[in-house]
């Protein structure tokens, strides 16, 4: 038997962001910053939500569900990336390669679900008042929580398994800060054409298909303001609205022009970049988007921090 010439990968080395010493101090302090904030903001949320009884409603159970994800979805790749900036060392062995994969999938599609089922919540909500608590009861928001999940989940483990049996030899340095599947396909030695067609299709289909269930909800949801009386109603609509649709926007537009585009060097490059919009800067952003146009969820984080600091007080 003729002794093959190739040597199968163990593990990977992630070229990260860049290579210039004097922009990896300056982008580790800057990114460093918004995963600190991230941490906070997603976790503060999620703790008011869970806290405060008058949050107990099905759009901050989803909003809750959204920031308990964007805090892991920032977690997956950041800690990474920022070690990177600082040693030299930036191995990641073939499994904890995969893993990141799966985790970093999983999250990203689990998080286009639930904007999908957020846009739902609010088109009810304005569309159809009376059937309110009818359609979005308690078990119908677990319903819809749980299965965004499933889905992301299902997935993100049909990218793993096809990537993780692909045969990586010689070749080991990723174009990225993180593990993502089309700079892993461009390192395959062996034809990677049923994966980027499960990319393009299964990606496509996830992408645009929840994109235009959220433009549906948001169509009619534009016809039936005019319904709403009072203008404190109608102003928290708008508000709620438009806090949510800011996501969608950055979250969509940064994942069209990731995955929905053949991957070449030059795409390859450019994907480094806009990756990191929706893994640093967008869970940052997301609680600020949210706290600070929402008056319900600003008056949550006063009680909780003001009660916390008189609750210290009072034990000294």
């Amino acid at each position: 038997m003729e002794e093959l010439n190739e040597t199968f990968v163990r593990e990977f080395i992630l070229l990260g962001i860049t290579n210039l010493p004097e922009l990896q101090v300056f982008l580790f302090v800057t990114f460093l910053m918004f995963y600190l904030l991230s941490f906070v903001g997603n976790l503060s949320i999620v703790t008011v939500v869970i806290a405060d009884h008058g949050l107990h409603t099905p759009m901050y159970f989803l909003l809750g569900n959204l920031s308990f994800l964007d805090f892991f979805y920032a977690t997956t790749t950041v800690p990474k990336m920022l070690s990177g900036l600082l040693v030299e060392d930036k191995i990641i062995s073939f499994r904890a390669c995969i893993a990141q994969l799966h985790i970093f999938h999983f999250l990203g599609s689990t998080e286009a679900m639930l904007l999908a089922s957020m846009s739902y919540d609010r088109y009810v909500a304005i569309c159809n008042p009376l059937r309110y608590h009818v359609l979005m009861a308690r078990a119908a928001c677990i319903e819809l929580a749980f299965t965004s999940w499933l889905i992301g989940f299902l997935y993100s483990l049909s990218h793993t398994i096809l990537t993780a049996r692909l045969p990586f030899c010689n070749m080991n340095k990723i174009t990225h800060f993180y593990c993502d599947i089309k700079p892993l396909l461009k390192l395959a030695c062996t034809d990677t054409h049923i994966n980027e067609s499960l990319v393009n299709i299964v990606t496509g289909s996830v992408a645009l298909g929840t994109f235009v269930l959220i433009i549906i909800s948001y169509f009619f949801i534009a016809t039936n303001l005019h319904n709403i009386r009072s203008e404190q109603g109608r102003s928290k609509a708008f508000s709620t609205c438009t806090s949510h649709l800011t996501v969608v926007l950055i979250y969509f537009g940064t994942a069209f022009c990731t995955y929905l585009k053949p991957a070449t060097k030059n795409s390859l490059e450019q994907d480094r970049i806009t990756a990191i919009l929706f893994t640093v800067i967008t869970p940052a952003l997301n609680p600020i988007i949210y706290a600070l146009r929402n008056k319900e969820v600003k008056r949550a984080l006063r009680k909780l921090f003001i009660g916390g600091l008189f609750f210290k007080q009072q034990h000294y």
